[in-house]
């Protein structure tokens, strides 16, 4: 026969383990939910950093914009006095304009790219060509203009999306066993 005091301690034992299993059952679903959420998140950030992206890179296709890029990487020029001379605002505002818009774009994007609100390597893939094109049509003045006038930060993040996308497109060189490009 079997006493009140062992199946009350019984009881009592099963009870610990039936409470203590449905605690690490809800911890765990509590970490599962946690970990769903948090991917939910990640791809909502990247859901919306390609939505960014696209808008930033659906701009270059844009006739005007292609425009702008085309004159900007033909530019002739000796310093910036010939620049300002033949493309300065009071002389050819139209073209100062176009081509200051189009550095003001990719002062744009070198900030979000900074900021890591779009990854360097989409831009690299798809605007890499553009960029280093542009940047090293237009150095020579803007570093220029930087040093005369004293706003060193002119189009910094210009020159930033440069360098990040340049390096990109050496390292992808030398991987690939081909020379990288030279300034």
């Amino acid at each position: 026969m079997v006493d009140i005091q062992s199946i009350s301690i019984t009881l009592a034992a099963l009870s610990f383990i039936v409470a203590a299993t449905y605690y690490i059952m809800t911890l765990r679903n509590q970490q599962k939910n946690q970990e769903l959420a948090l991917k939910a998140q990640q791809l909502q950030l990247e859901t919306r950093q390609a939505q960014l992206f696209m808008q930033i890179f659906s701009r270059q296709y844009e006739v005007e914009q292609r425009r702008n890029i085309h004159l900007l990487n033909n530019l002739e020029y000796k310093d910036l006095d010939d620049f300002l001379e033949k493309y300065g605002p009071e002389t050819n505002p139209d073209t100062y304009f176009r081509i200051t818009s189009l550095a003001t774009y990719f002062e744009g994007v070198g900030v979000l790219v900074k900021r890591n609100l779009v990854d360097p390597s989409m831009v690299d893939d798809l605007m890499s060509g553009r960029i280093i094109e542009s940047w090293e049509s237009t150095a020579p003045w803007i570093l220029e203009h930087r040093e005369r006038s004293g706003d060193y930060e002119a189009l910094e993040h210009f020159e930033y999306l440069y360098t990040v996308i340049k390096s990109i497109q050496d390292k992808q060189r030398t991987e690939a066993g081909l020379p990288t490009r030279t300034t």
